[in-house]
């Protein structure tokens, strides 16, 4: 069985990648250069694509940034030093405009091309940073478009899959599944704004939820970071 995967370099997605060669599919790898303001994460999403082994390994330029304003993609700020109480209370300004939208519907288009009805992403609806494009309903309603706008859906050659393993459970937990599944974590990477030689920067929303994750997980984390808190 073929399955994409969509592998950013993040912590989810790389052990989302191992759960589905875990549970048997081949894997093939999307990884989106969409605009962001660094290129540290491709380069994480290609040493975990080699150390898990994938079938394929794809990256593709979609410039998001051109058209959708995010911290991520232009020359806004970062939000520092919030709590974790403080994250996922309102959508921040990280947030890229339909960006698992456009990831899920190009992993869509490869997946029907390679006759697979699998596809898998690594959101999180509990330890997430308030985006609306990682909550239950919204993969739901994708999995349902995929169905009804592709060729193989409407003929019925099978049934298309959005699979989300972590959709609901903490990064703690996704921390834990990772080690057990011998994912290389070190080599993934999860900061917003990170130095060039990948060094995170220990400030930011996703490097507060990464810390969070591996303290509660009782996991040493193997981050390289610029600030001690």
């Amino acid at each position: 069985m073929k399955a994409v995967v969509l592998l950013s370099g993040g912590l989810d997605s790389a052990v989302t990648a191992a759960v589905a060669k875990n549970q048997g599919f081949e894997v093939y790898a999307l990884t989106l250069r969409y605009g962001q303001r660094h290129a540290v994460e491709v380069a994480a999403a290609e040493r975990l694509a080699r150390s898990l082994e994938t079938a394929r390994h794809a990256v593709i330029d979609v410039d998001l940034g051109r058209i959708a304003r995010s911290a991520l993609t232009s020359n806004i700020a970062v939000p520092t030093g919030r709590s974790v109480a403080d994250i996922g209370r309102d959508i921040p300004v990280t947030y890229v405009p339909a960006r698992n939208t456009v990831f899920l519907a190009l992993a869509l288009a490869w997946a029907e091309t390679l006759g697979a009805f699998d596809v898998f992403i690594g959101v999180n609806a509990l330890d997430y940073s308030g985006y609306p494009d990682c909550r239950p309903e919204y993969l739901q309603a994708f999995e349902r478009l995929a169905n009804l706008a592709t060729k193989a859906g409407v003929e019925g050659k099978g049934r298309f899959r959005i699979h989300a393993p972590f959709l609901e459970h903490t990064k703690a937990a996704i921390v834990q599944r990772g080690v057990e599944l011998g994912v290389d974590l070190a080599a993934t990477t999860s900061c917003y704004t990170p130095a060039s030689d990948g060094t995170a920067c220990g400030v930011c929303d996703a490097c507060a939820l990464r810390r969070k994750a591996f303290s509660e997980a009782g996991v040493p984390d193997p981050t390289r970071y610029q600030s001690a808190r």
